[in-house]
């Protein structure tokens, strides 16, 4: 079998048969088939697509180039939830605690953030002496023990993703849904998990811009769920505008935690609660997803998610009273006002601006080898539908850059205001399953 052959092929718009597949995944991450040639066929495949038997037999091939995760050893319905990312997405650090003290194994792996997309692990990191390294029996020991652990993913999970995607990133192949599909399952599917929630995010601030994209790629990869024998659900979410309030790692964690406590964002607090149903659906806990948001509802007004939150941080090492007193975070040096220039209401918040801007300030890495700040970020005071006057406080910016005025120019250009009155943001779209 030869790569310029199946080149070839692609290029002329037919399917790829599996075998023809597994050979070039298997080829690429033994470094026997060259950069320039996988190029060439990534860019036929974003030109041409493939199709669903060719996603299927991508993400198989991808997820067998290295580690499956083996859960056996956990005991009760194991479950993953995985957001395609936006900004100020710190929905893991409320969600997951909230499932897991209703009983539900949550064995989650995270990774880290990259331009405007916060990233889990990077959250977390901003507790003092958190862990996110566990050995394998450690991971399964604390999930059976608390049911929650979050940690980073193993170096040995679906190798091939990790060398097609930093080609992608490098030959503008990024943009295909095939190719987006088989990435995120492929790892989610290597993870293991007996369930699958995903939160599929489009608008401005989300890798799929239209409502319409959105569904295109949520639906695949149900369908790829379903085709490996995993219980597989997407739920649409609007990131034309942030979520929560803040936007920042420290900053993140703190708008979890008062979410746990019941002071949280309205927004966050309702995606947590309809995620939190629908987890609780697929782990038998709750018949029916509106009994399941009333548990979830029950164990913020209870404290029990906060509690789950704390046992998980001090299990991994990290010190407990950062979630009992927030004011431990580390804390930038410049806090300034960002102040309105205009009357009216907000009629958009450009969720890309701020997650850039926020990446301007320190919260964010412009490429992988960045160092953060876990101090900086934006806080939103006003949010789409608020009335405002000039000279009201639009947010506030947290930084220890003594030069920050490109950052402030682009929070201040992420506003759109309006004479007339602005209805709030639709949050949730639709549930694929």
């Amino acid at each position: 079998m030869l790569m310029t052959e199946i080149i070839e092929k692609k290029k002329l718009n037919l399917p790829l048969s599996k075998e023809e597949i597994n050979f070039f995944i298997k080829g690429y991450v033994n470094n026997e088939i060259p950069d320039y040639q996988v190029s060439a066929l990534l860019m036929a495949i974003c030109f041409n697509s493939m199709t669903k038997e060719e996603t299927f037999a991508l993400t198989e091939a991808m997820l067998h180039s290295g580690d499956i995760i083996d859960l056996s050893k956990i005991k009760g319905v194991k479950i993953d939830k995985h957001s395609t990312g936006g900004v100020g997405d710190k929905t893991s650090l409320a969600l997951l605690p909230l499932v897991a003290s209703c009983g539900v194994k949550v064995a989650k792996m995270s990774g880290r953030g990259l331009g405007h997309t916060g990233g889990t692990l990077d959250k977390l990191e901003s507790i003092k002496g958190m862990r996110i390294n566990l050995t394998s029996e450690e991971f399964i020991k604390q999930v059976n023990d608390i049911n929650i652990a979050i940690i980073g993913q193993s170096q040995n999970l679906v190798p091939a993703d990790k060398k097609l995607y930093a080609l992608r990133d490098v030959t503008a192949t990024v943009d295909s849904l095939p190719l987006i599909a088989s990435s995120i399952m492929s790892k989610k599917l290597a993870a293991n998990a007996d369930t699958i929630l995903l939160d599929v995010k489009f608008g401005n601030g989300a890798f799929m811009k239209t409502l319409e994209d959105g569904k295109k790629l949520a639906s695949l990869m149900v369908e790829i769920g379903k085709a490996f024998n995993k219980n597989t659900k997407a739920v649409i979410t609007d990131m034309n505008e942030p979520l929560g309030n803040n936007i920042g790692n420290a900053l993140e964690v703190i708008e979890a935690v008062n979410t746990l406590r019941g002071h949280g964002p309205k927004d966050f607090e309702t995606l947590c609660v309809r995620l939190g149903g629908i987890i609780l659906t697929q782990a038998n806990i709750s018949k029916t997803v509106t009994e399941g948001e009333k548990l979830i509802k029950e164990h913020i007004a209870s404290g029990e998610g906060l509690a789950k939150l704390k046992e998980m941080v001090k299990a991994q090492g990290g010190d407990p009273t950062y979630i009992d007193n927030p004011d431990k975070f580390p804390k930038a040096k410049i806090v300034k006002p960002l102040i309105s220039k205009h009357d009216g209401y907000i009629k958009a918040i450009d969720a890309l601006k701020i997650g850039e801007g926020a990446m301007l300030l320190g919260a964010g890495r412009a490429k992988k080898e960045d160092s953060i700040d876990y101090a900086s970020g934006i806080t939103l005071t006003k949010k789409v539908g608020d009335v405002v006057k000039k000279g009201d406080v639009l947010a506030y910016i947290y930084t220890n850059f003594e030069k920050f005025a490109e950052a402030e120019q682009l929070i201040h250009d992420a506003y759109a205001f309006s004479d007339e009155v602005v209805e709030p943001s639709k949050l949730i779209y639709e549930v694929i399953e």
